[in-house]
């Protein structure tokens, strides 16, 4: 076989199995799921939401009712201790007292923490980019993969003194990254991922 024709069989070979691997991809793949977020404690004080913390707000709201609340004024002096006075928290309202308030708040922390498709645990949550969740004396961290853990506020020495709002009996707390606050994740990225 003549040289030149062998390479033009092993070109023409080579750009059809290139061409049946880009085909074989989707177009609207998904971008890589984000690891688990690591803790990033509020610094300073610049209390007006986010524009992924507003998006997220909508987006609860629409999906499972009720509504947000998510700045939280600093008082000039004090210490920064709240990523609601980064604009990067919010708070979703719903009465752990009520048999219909645990079924929301269920519904919601239930999507949240769901494996995806392919099997990635709390993809959504991770997409989001979600730190840290606490609802009803417990907290789901992202760095303890959401498991929950029993949650006593540091301004309670005990359950029992401590108010409906500072246990989050009243509302479901969400953190979010600083990249996530920003809307610079893929949830945000791709508005397919935000069903």
């Amino acid at each position: 076989m003549p040289r030149t024709l062998l390479c033009e069989l092993l070109l023409t070979s080579l750009l059809t199995s290139l061409l049946a691997a880009v085909l074989a991809v989707p177009a609207t793949a998904a971008p890589p799921l984000e690891p688990y977020a690591a803790y990033q404690p509020a610094t300073r004080c610049a209390p007006a939401a986010k524009p992924g913390t507003r998006e997220l707000a909508r987006w609860l709201v629409k999906r499972f009712g009720s509504h947000t609340s998510v700045s939280r004024s600093c008082r000039r002096g004090s210490a920064v201790t709240s990523e609601h006075q980064e604009g990067r928290a919010i708070d979703w309202f719903a009465d752990a007292r009520t048999p219909r308030g645990r079924k929301a708040a269920r519904r919601v922390l239930d999507t949240l923490f769901a494996s995806d498709a392919d099997g990635n645990p709390a993809a959504k949550a991770r997409r989001m980019g979600v730190m840290y969740v606490i609802w009803n004396d417990h907290m789901y961290a992202a760095w303890r993969e959401f498991r929950p853990e029993p949650y006593l506020s540091s301004s309670c020495r005990t359950r029992r003194r401590c108010s409906t709002t500072l246990r989050h009996r009243d509302h479901v707390h969400v953190s979010l990254t600083r990249k996530a606050a920003r809307g610079r994740t893929s949830w945000y990225e791709r508005p397919s991922g935000r069903r």
